[in-house]
């Protein structure tokens, strides 16, 4: 893929998050994902790639676009795999939260998972402890092994944990470890990817999300140079013969970064709807609106972080 269309696909998620950040507190979760995946889609039709999704709006929200198999782009171009979220944290945009985005990361044909709509559990890391994880372990082994790689002490780690109920006995385990706990309401993307760059105070992500999402989390860590493992959890037996449908014979299988996300030649883009810790929201002016964007590749390691000015009446795509 040209270094190019990185710019390309930002212009995709930026679509979406003007599109969608109009419904913002609202209550409306399926108009502001609609929003999210119509926008998003339109302007797919104008990048110059021959695209299938293999990680999109799925199963879960039953989406009349964006589904796994459709095609996008222009048809001509490399051919690549997209894995896309239109809208990470619906609810967060209905009921006015944080941390919501637009994502989508794209890779050369056959390199991304494809991961059943079902959940996972993860750890994920920076750069420094990419190499200290292990799902085998307990998380108070761990911890210790991160810590001891960022060459911290385990009580100045902080562990986000997506707040469920789920979740009850590993937080209590984390506390017990020593360790710091941030939870998040929705986001385990975005928090993935905060373990791996500067200034975030971010240092690891532990519990169980969803599987679409640990892809999207290791196509970012690949760019990022940091790692995630996720293993998957079926909730039921109709999840696990999904599961084995699409290509994943042993459940219990942990997949490690680079079998989610493979090859040296991945691009991610992500645009802020509502603030977040580690995009801002979009905002309006009246004219047009501010957006602001990451964007990364693995082969060279590049990330750009992309504040844009939109002026829709000379733009009108973005309207």
């Amino acid at each position: 893929m040209d270094k190019n269309l990185a710019l390309e696909f930002v212009r995709v998620t930026e679509a979406a998050a003007l599109a969608c950040a109009r419904w913002m507190g609202k209550g409306d979760v399926n108009a502001a994902d609609a929003a999210a995946v119509k926008a998003m889609r339109e302007v797919f039709q104008a990048v110059d790639i021959d695209g299938i999704i293999v990680i999109g709006e799925g199963e879960r929200d039953e989406a009349p676009m964006l589904f796994i198999g459709e095609k996008v782009g222009k048809g001509g171009g490399p051919r690549v795999d997209i894995a896309l979220d239109p809208l990470e944290c619906t609810n967060s945009v209905a009921y006015g939260r944080n941390n919501a985005i637009s994502v989508l990361a794209a890779g050369d044909r056959g390199n991304f998972l494809h991961a059943p709509d079902t959940y996972m559990e993860k750890i994920a890391v920076g750069v420094e402890a990419r190499d200290a994880i292990d799902l085998d372990l307990s998380p108070e082994e761990n911890l210790e092994r991160i810590a001891e790689a960022k060459g911290y002490e385990i009580e100045d780690l902080t562990v986000v944990i997506l707040d469920r109920d789920r979740h009850q006995e590993l937080i209590r385990r984390v506390r017990g470890a020593g360790a710091r706990i941030k939870l998040i309401l929705d986001g385990d993307v975005s928090a993935a990817m905060a373990t791996a760059l500067p200034g975030t105070g971010i240092d690891v992500l532990m519990g169980t999300g969803g599987a679409p999402e640990g892809v999207l989390a290791a196509a970012a860590l690949r760019c990022l140079g940091g790692a995630i493992h996720g293993r998957l959890k079926p909730r039921n037996n109709d999840e696990a013969e999904r599961a084995r449908k699409m290509g994943v014979g042993d459940l219990n299988r942990i997949f490690k970064t680079e079998d989610m996300a493979r090859g040296d030649n991945i691009m991610l883009a992500a645009t802020g709807v509502t603030e977040g810790d580690l995009l801002k929201g979009v905002r309006y002016t009246g004219i047009g609106a501010y957006t602001h964007s990451i964007v990364m590749r693995s082969k060279s390691g590049t990330i750009r972080f992309i504040s844009t000015e939109h002026h829709f009446e000379k733009d009108p795509d973005y309207h």
